[in-house]
């Protein structure tokens, strides 16, 4: 007879020939460290997949576009793995440059980056891009900026969905693209910070009079809202930041918005992160997951788990192992009542 902590006994890995990344990952969550979190950090975004009444959100942080993972954030999507995505401006714009045709390049993070600057290429530790191609996109976004009604005020998921309908009558095909065929809210609580804030100023450089207001309090009114559709949540994050702290808010602001109670919260009942900031510094990013919750973002019966990895392994790991559970992939709820006001 078992007792105490000695209930679940470690699984060995067999090496063997002809295994997927899901079988793999299935054992690695049976072995320990973060190989075994990797692989529980699967079950549990398949268990949000399967549930029933459930919303699913995304938060999307550090330079994974640039990095070669825009085209698996779109897959998600794709599949309705995720219904909301909440993003950094730079994911959602540094993604455009190669779905525009243009290239990033591999390279060292040792390069000397005087003479990178002397060449008109910037460097993200070891990826570059050409100047020129990201003055592109930054163009192309500002073109777009022209073509909007700028008499109304936007939330950050209306503004995308537009532009994603317009690069998609343009065969331009990122992350936000999709995100408007699939009907999925993209949010951006900090939209300036990124290239949308350059091509702002392009445009205001070029005509003193254009002025263009995005909403961000009502960008999270609308989380919330869709929030409070649900019997239950799930929250993947992708790093932390920004992202990751308001879709924690929002499952603390429910009640506050439907009949202000301030004190009742409705927790995540699934919860998964992959981060590679650390919870001894105290920063959110690196927070665990069990100490959110303290603040009833998240229930102490709920299905969660945080790996400490980086992305740009865990993520394909993780999307191929789903594309293999779940290959018919989910049709989400619909949230096209999100972009009802849009003509």
């Amino acid at each position: 007879m078992r007792e105490g902590p000695l209930q679940l006994p470690l699984r060995p890995i067999e090496v063997s020939a002809g295994k997927n990344v899901s079988r793999i990952l299935e054992e690695m969550s049976g072995t320990g460290f973060q190989g075994r979190t990797l692989g529980e950090a699967v079950r549990v975004w398949e268990k949000a997949i399967r549930a029933e009444d459930t919303v699913i959100f995304m938060g999307l942080a550090g330079s994974m576009s640039t990095t070669g993972q825009w085209k698996v954030v779109k897959w998600l999507i794709e599949k309705r793995f995720v219904d909301v995505l909440v993003s950094t401006g730079a994911n959602v714009s540094e993604d455009l440059i190669e779905a525009m045709g243009m290239k990033y390049w591999q390279s060292s993070h040792n390069f000397d980056d005087a003479e990178l600057r002397s060449q008109r290429i910037y460097r993200f530790h070891d990826v570059l891009v050409r100047e020129e191609d990201y003055l592109k996109m930054e163009e192309m976004v500002a073109e777009f900026m022209l073509s909007l009604d700028r008499s109304r005020v936007y939330t950050s998921a209306e503004y995308l969905h537009l532009f994603g309908g317009w690069l998609n009558s343009r065969g331009v095909d990122g992350i936000v693209t999709s995100a408007y065929r699939a009907g999925v809210p993209v949010f951006v609580p900090a939209l300036v910070d990124s290239g949308y804030g350059v091509a702002y100023l392009v445009n205001r450089w070029r005509d003193s009079s254009f002025g263009l207001l995005i909403d961000h309090f009502r960008d999270f009114e609308q989380m919330v809202r869709i929030r409070s559709r649900f019997r239950d949540s799930a929250a993947v994050f992708i790093g932390g930041g920004v992202p990751k702290d308001i879709i924690q808010l929002v499952a603390v602001s429910v009640d506050v918005l439907t009949n202000g109670d301030l004190t009742k919260t409705r927790p995540h009942r699934f919860a998964m992160q992959v981060t590679t900031d650390s919870p001894h510094w105290g920063g959110l990013s690196g927070a665990t997951l069990e100490e959110a919750v303290s603040w009833g973002k998240e229930a102490k019966d709920s299905y969660k788990v945080q790996c400490f990895a980086d992305a740009t392994i865990a993520l394909p790991l993780i999307a191929h192992a789903l594309a293999e559970r779940v290959p018919e992939g989910r049709r989400g709820p619909d949230l096209s009542w999100v972009f009802s006001g849009l003509k």
